[in-house]
C-alpha cells in the first residue's frame, strides 16, 4: 500500500506502441521494453509524501563519487554566442585527479594535451545529460542515475552545463531558459563528429528534461540521439508555476528556494550582466520568488512580454508530439514542483515513440528508498542499457507515426507542435 512506501506505477503511450527488434531477432515494442525496465517502486515509508521526498533532497547526502573533466566550448550560434561548459565523466581511473578549487567537487579542467587527444573510433554508447535548474554535473540525483552506467565500464557520459551554472563563467549577458536548446544541439553535433561510431543517448532532469524534450521535438528524426529518458519534467511550465503560487508551501517555500537559487546564480555574474544587458541588477538581486526572477530577467533578455508568455512558449508538452526517437518519461504524481496537472497524458497517448511512466510517490527528483538509495536511477539505467545493448537500433522506424504535423486537410488547417510564438533560428 502507498502508506508503506509502495508506489503505484502506470504507463501511458499510443494504443500501438513503436515496434522494435532485438538484436537476437525477437520482435518487441517500446512499451514492453519500458515495462521490463521499470522495477517496483518501494520507497522509504518514513519519507511519506511528495513534500517530504522533495524536501529530503536538501539533505547533504554524498552520493556516488563521480569525477569529471571540463571542456569549454565557444558557441557556434550567431545570436546566442558566448561560451558554455561540458563536463565529461572520467571513466579511466588513472585520469582521476585533484579537483580544481574553482570548480565543483571532483571536477578539473582538461589539460591541453588531453583536449588535443579527444576523439575516438570506438563504439561505446555515450550519454548526453542535462541537469536541473541552476544545477550541474555534481548534483546527487544526477550521479545516482548515471553512476551505475559509468561504473559498469561500458558507457561514456557528459553533462552539458547550462550557462552560468556549476561555476562556469558567462562571456555575454545570456544565461539560459527552458527553450535554450542551442548548446545541447552543438554538443551533440560535436560528439557525432569526434566519436562517429558511438551511439548517442540523452538524459534530462527537471528543467533539463524540458530542454531535452524541446530539443528532441525540434530535431524530430534528424537528431543523432538514438533514445532518451526525461525525469521530473515540469512539462507545462505555466500550470506548474500557477500551482506553486496557489499554495502556501508552494509559494513561500518552493518558489522562494528556486528564486533564491537563480538570484544567487545571477549575483555571481553581476559584472557581465551590468556590462552586456540593461537589466536593473539591484532590483534583480532583491527579488524572492522564481516567477519574479523570470519576469525581471527572462522577459527582457529574451523578449517575452510576461513570464506567463515565456512559460507557455517554452513548455515541452506539445514538443512531445514531435519526438521521433524512443523516449521514456518518468514523473511522480505527487511532485509538488512539476504538478500532476501538467502531465501530458493525452500527448503521450498519441505518439508511439513516447512512454509516460508515472509513480504515485516520489516527489520532485526524490524517490528515496530505505537505506538512502534513489529509485529513479534503476529505470534510467535499465532502459538505456536495454536500448544500447539489446535493441537493434537500425530497426527503429523514424516515420512510424508519419509527419509530425496534423490538421484537417478538408478545411486547410495545419497544426505544428513546434510552431513557437518566439521565433528563433535554431541552426545558425
Amino acid at each position: 500500500m502507498e502508506w508503506l512506501g509502495r508506489a503505484n506505477i502506470n504507463f501511458t503511450t499510443s494504443p500501438k506502441p513503436l515496434s522494435l527488434k532485438e538484436r537476437d531477432g525477437k520482435e518487441t515494442d517500446l512499451l514492453e521494453i519500458c515495462r521490463s525496465a521499470v522495477p517496483p517502486c518501494q520507497l522509504n515509508p518514513l519519507i511519506f509524501n511528495g513534500h517530504a521526498q522533495t524536501i529530503w533532497t536538501a539533505a547533504k547526502a554524498h552520493g556516488p563519487p563521480l569525477h569529471y573533466k571540463r571542456r569549454i566550448f565557444e558557441a557556434d550560434h550567431a545570436e546566442f554566442n558566448g561560451s558554455f561548459a561540458v563536463d565529461f565523466a572520467v571513466t579511466d581511473p588513472s585520469l582521476k585527479e585533484e579537483a580544481d578549487k574553482s570548480l565543483p567537487p571532483r571536477t578539473a579542467f582538461f589539460t591541453e594535451t588531453e583536449l588535443s587527444g579527444m576523439g575516438s573510433d570506438d563504439s561505446r554508447p555515450m550519454l548526453v545529460v542535462l541537469h536541473g535548474l541552476s544545477g550541474g554535473s555534481h548534483e546527487v540525483y544526477l550521479r545516482h542515475a548515471i553512476a551505475p552506467l559509468i561504473e559498469s565500464g561500458k558507457w561514456e557520459a557528459c553533462v552539458v552545463i547550462s550557462r552560468g551554472c556549476a561555476r562556469t563563467k558567462i562571456t555575454t549577458g545570456l544565461l539560459y531558459n527552458a527553450r535554450a536548446t542551442w548548446d545541447v544541439r552543438q554538443t551533440v553535433k560535436w560528439l557525432k563528429k569526434m566519436y562517429p561510431n558511438r551511439p548517442l543517448f540523452g538524459l534530462g532532469f527537471s528543467l533539463g528534461a524540458c530542454i531535452l524534450t524541446n530539443y528532441l521535438g525540434e530535431e524530430g528524426s534528424a537528431t543523432p540521439l538514438r533514445a532518451a529518458v526525461v525525469v521530473a519534467n515540469p512539462w507545462a511550465l505555466h500550470i506548474s508555476s500557477k500551482m506553486l503560487q496557489s499554495t502556501l508551501i508552494g509559494h513561500h517555500l518552493y518558489q522562494r528556494v528556486l528564486g533564491n537559487s537563480m538570484r544567487a546564480l545571477a549575483m555571481r555574474h553581476k559584472e557581465e550582466l551590468d556590462k552586456y544587458t540593461n537589466i536593473d541588477t539591484a532590483n534583480l538581486f532583491s527579488l524572492k520568488y522564481l516567477y519574479e526572477f523570470d519576469r525581471a530577467y527572462q522577459c527582457p533578455t529574451w523578449g517575452y512580454p510576461t513570464e506567463e508568455a515565456y512559460y507557455r512558449d517554452a513548455s515541452s508538452s506539445d514538443s512531445l508530439l514531435a519526438v521521433r526517437v524512443p523516449l521514456l518519461a518518468i514523473n511522480a504524481v505527487d511532485d509538488p514542483i512539476a504538478s500532476h496537472l501538467s502531465l501530458p497524458y493525452a500527448e503521450a497517448s498519441t505518439n508511439p515513440y513516447t512512454v509516460l511512466c508515472t509513480t504515485s510517490l516520489g516527489g520532485h527528483l526524490g524517490w528515496f528508498e530505505i537505506g538512502g538509495g534513489r529509485w529513479h536511477g534503476k529505470p534510467v539505467c535499465n532502459f538505456l542499457n536495454h536500448m544500447a545493448f539489446e535493441v537493434d537500433l537500425d530497426s527503429i522506424n523514424y516515420e512510424a507515426n508519419g509527419k509530425r504535423t496534423s490538421g484537417n486537410p478538408e478545411f486547410g488547417t495545419n497544426f505544428d507542435p513546434m510552431r513557437r510564438k518566439m521565433l528563433v533560428n535554431l541552426n545558425q
